[in-house]
C-alpha cells in the first residue's frame, strides 16, 4: 500500500459546493501532506505508536482541518470550511 490522501465524513460532500479553485488550493496542500507523512514514517504498516493526530491548513478562500492515520498510510481530509474571502 502506497501513501494517499482522500476525504472522510461530510468532507466529501462539503467538496461538490465549493468552488474548483479553493478545492484544487485543498487538493495540491493534501498531496504535500502525503509527501510528508511518507517521508516521516516511511514503514507505516509497521508503525506500533500512537498517530501524529492532524491540524488545520489555512489556504485561500478557507481552511481544512485533516487526520493522519499512518497504519492505514493515509491522510484524511476531515472538514472544509470555505470562507470566500
Amino acid at each position: 500500500m502506497s501513501w494517499k490522501w482522500e476525504y472522510a465524513f461530510g468532507a466529501e460532500a462539503a467538496a461538490r459546493t465549493v468552488p474548483r479553485d479553493f478545492l484544487t488550493a485543498v487538493e495540491r496542500r493534501a498531496d504535500e501532506l502525503v509527501r510528508a507523512a511518507e517521508a516521516l514514517h516511511v514503514h507505516g504498516r509497521a508503525h506500533e505508536g500512537v498517530d501524529p493526530g492532524g491540524g488545520d491548513i489555512r489556504v485561500p478562500g478557507g481552511m481544512f482541518r485533516y487526520r493522519v492515520v499512518v497504519r492505514s498510510e493515509r491522510v484524511y481530509v476531515v472538514q472544509i470550511t470555505y470562507l470566500g474571502l
